[in-house]
């Protein structure tokens, strides 16, 4: 009888243990937070406008979709894909990457270190617009 008291004892404090002990799924927590935009950026297929904003993104939803809301001025909010997130390195700080192109800036990146991720956005590819075209100097005349 004591045999199966010490059996039972020890699977109820390993499945107590189990509840307990951190899962690697729980490592990455929903990431919320505020930022500011100086000036209007691309992000995905949107235009978002400068102005203070509000983020959140839970890695847990179906689709990894970053919510951003607009605190200042007009009211507007975005909901943006995130193409694939990282875990982010300790040499990271909180910011957003961007990409200038001919079409102006285009946000590829939020760094969350506070959050331990790094969010990636597609940039769209852009063909190389002709600045002007070399024409070929005129053939000298017979003189």
């Amino acid at each position: 009888m004591t045999t199966i008291r010490k059996f039972v004892y020890a699977a109820l404090l390993a499945a107590t243990a189990m509840n307990f002990a951190p899962s690697l799924a729980a490592a990455q927590e929903p990431a919320h937070g505020k930022f500011t935009l100086k000036h209007n950026v691309n992000w995905g297929n949107a235009v978002v406008p400068a102005g203070d904003y509000e983020f959140a993104y839970d890695p847990y939803q179906s689709s990894p979709v970053l919510t951003l809301s607009k605190l200042s001025g007009k009211r507007a909010g975005f909901m943006l894909l995130v193409t694939n997130s990282e875990d982010s390195k300790p040499s990271d700080s909180n910011q957003l990457l961007l990409e200038t192109t001919a079409d102006g800036s285009y946000v590829s990146a939020m760094e969350l270190a506070e959050c331990g991720m790094t969010l990636h956005f597609s940039v769209p590819a852009h063909a190389l617009k002709q600045m002007a075209k070399a024409v070929p100097p005129a053939a000298p005349s017979g003189q």
